[in-house]
């Protein structure tokens, strides 16, 4: 089915309106949301505006470096682009994730890594007869995958489905808009790459793997497989077999997405070993935090300690990573942690 006359949709007032909430959602306190909200009805007609008279172009992204687990350059955009993004996908978004396999877990409503967990567990007992046999993971991990993602294979992934044009240019618009982000120069002569932190970049992500997700379930017609972002997994009781795969997998991504396995991060394991997978070291019979995780949470409470994190900041922090931490037997750590919290006795 072809999907058109979407881009009235897109800057449709109501939808910018809802789009607007979307992209405050957990941020009402910064001050860039308060200054947007001080002429709301003004700044959302502009938008409207320049996104019907097709002259919207957005900010310079802005980027920081984030160390938590795992160094990472974030870019974001200007919340003004935010809201375009979020009108973007909410008309764009259904028409895709209605075709996404059910395995594939991230940024999507009500599948992210407890969900991602769960199935892991359900395949886990599947290809080990209830865990009384053993079995293999193929771990997997796709190198530089922001970087590499290629605009005009992604342009042509998304053709397939919406044909209105001006919203194509709006992506387009979108794609292109990080070559006022100092990058390397040869992404943009390569026309390649998308900035980890915006919910676009997350969407079309989605889209490209989309063809891998596809391939695998039904090329290779694996039953055991598992996607969050470019972190995939797939389980079987032959090693041989997921030697085989891994090869035709590797070869998929070079010929089609122009993209590759990771060398150091695609290996391929006993189950029994424990499975490193979103955000933790999965067992037979228990599960674990990551141990930078664990590090890290340590060195936020030292932080605190030492008065370096605003007491308000480190309990938002904290209370998020214990809705984390409960995924994982860490009963006895987190109670540990509890008690370095609170305050010295006099």
């Amino acid at each position: 089915m072809k999907y058109d006359s979407l881009y009235k949709q897109i800057y449709d007032l109501k939808n910018l309106i809802l789009a607007y909430k979307k992209a405050r959602k957990g941020k009402t306190k910064r001050i860039y949301v308060k200054e947007f909200e001080e002429n709301l009805a003004y700044n959302l007609k502009i938008l409207h505006d320049e996104l019907k008279n097709k002259t919207y172009q957005p900010k310079p992204l802005k980027s920081f470096i984030l160390r938590d687990p795992k160094t990472r350059k974030i870019s974001k955009s200007d919340f003004r682009d935010r809201i375009i993004h979020h009108a973007l996908i909410l008309i764009i978004g259904p028409i895709f994730e209605k075709s996404f396999i059910y395995d594939s877990c991230a940024n999507q409503k009500g599948k992210g890594n407890l969900f991602a967990i769960k199935r892991l567990d359900l395949f886990k007992r599947k290809v080990t007869n209830n865990l009384k046999s053993e079995a293999f993971c193929f771990k997997a991990d796709i190198k530089h995958y922001f970087q590499e993602i290629d605009y005009n294979i992604l342009t042509t992934l998304i053709k397939r489905k919406i044909k209105d044009k001006n919203t194509i240019q709006l992506i387009r618009i979108i794609l292109v808009s990080e070559e006022t982000h100092p990058r390397k120069i040869t992404s943009h002569i390569n026309n390649k790459g998308m900035p980890l932190g915006n919910l676009t970049s997350q969407f079309f992500a989605n889209v490209y793997l989309h063809e891998l997700d596809y391939f695998i379930k039904h090329n290779l017609k694996s039953k055991y497989y598992i996607r969050y972002v470019d972190d995939f997994i797939l389980l079987h009781s032959s090693k041989l077999q997921l030697k085989n795969w891994k090869n035709q997998i590797n070869n998929f991504l070079q010929e089609t997405l122009k993209l590759e396995l990771h060398p150091d991060k695609s290996k391929i394991i006993l189950l029994s070993r424990g499975i490193d997978f979103v955000g933790f070291r999965n067992f037979y019979h228990y599960r674990l935090l990551r141990k930078r995780n664990v590090k890290n949470m340590y060195s936020k409470i030292k932080k605190y300690k030492s008065k370096e994190i605003p007491k308000e900041k480190f309990f938002e922090i904290f209370q998020g990573w214990q809705a984390y931490a409960k995924q994982s037997n860490s009963f006895k750590l987190t109670k540990s942690f509890i008690n370095k919290i609170k305050p010295n006795p006099n």
